[in-house]
């Protein structure tokens, strides 16, 4: 890990960032952009934590119904299991208990799981964090650049633009100047003829 990376790690501690991936507008951030190849991983693996989480989250909420469902079972044939006569009902209630022990072996485990997520997660995701601001400022240093560069070639423009402008006022006006010199000196008939003769081929 780089300095610059433990820096902003330190200032990030403490403070709550909102999951990256369930974010729209982080989303439209690269909408405009190259993909990263690193953001994308990061991205993926993020995705996978949440789908672990809300899997382990509806599979407790499972666990735990078959669990209630097979000790209501146990407390029904409990009566006729006592007696001593019912080999069936014992055999039953043997068989829920294995059941329920081995719901109680998986409801730690998802439990573990689900204490163990949000750290997970909450790490991905300020991975994420930093490698946004990365791809985010990386982004906008190319963008400036090419904002300047452009603003430039745009002041570059106007000046060239201004020149042609004032050399175009200069040729019209010379033009006026020699045209009024000829039709004063020659007079409009003669004028007429050089008119059809030269101004006839350029067209």
């Amino acid at each position: 890990m780089s300095k610059s990376d433990e820096k902003f790690k330190a200032a990030l501690d403490g403070k709550k960032i909102p999951i990256l991936t369930l974010d729209n507008k982080w989303h439209q951030l690269f909408t405009k952009t190259e993909p990263d190849k690193q953001l994308l991983k990061l991205q993926d693996e993020l995705n996978e934590l949440m789908k672990r989480q809300g899997k382990a989250g509806t599979e407790i909420k499972k666990i735990k119904a078959l669990k209630k469902k097979l000790m209501d079972e146990i407390v029904e044939k409990a009566d006729e299991a006592s007696s001593g006569k019912d080999k069936k009902a014992e055999s039953k209630i043997e068989e829920n208990k294995r059941l329920i022990s081995e719901c109680n072996e998986k409801l730690e485990e998802y439990e573990d799981e689900l204490i163990e997520l949000p750290r997970q997660i909450d790490s991905v995701n300020k991975k994420l964090m930093l490698k946004t601001m990365d791809v985010c400022y990386d982004t906008l240093k190319r963008n400036k650049a090419e904002i300047e560069e452009t603003a430039k070639w745009i002041t570059a423009v106007r000046i060239e633009l201004k020149k042609r402008l004032i050399r175009k006022q200069e040729q019209e006006l010379l033009n006026q100047e020699l045209y009024t010199y000829m039709h004063n000196i020659f007079g409009a008939d003669v004028i007429d003829v050089f008119d059809m003769e030269y101004l006839n081929k350029e067209e």
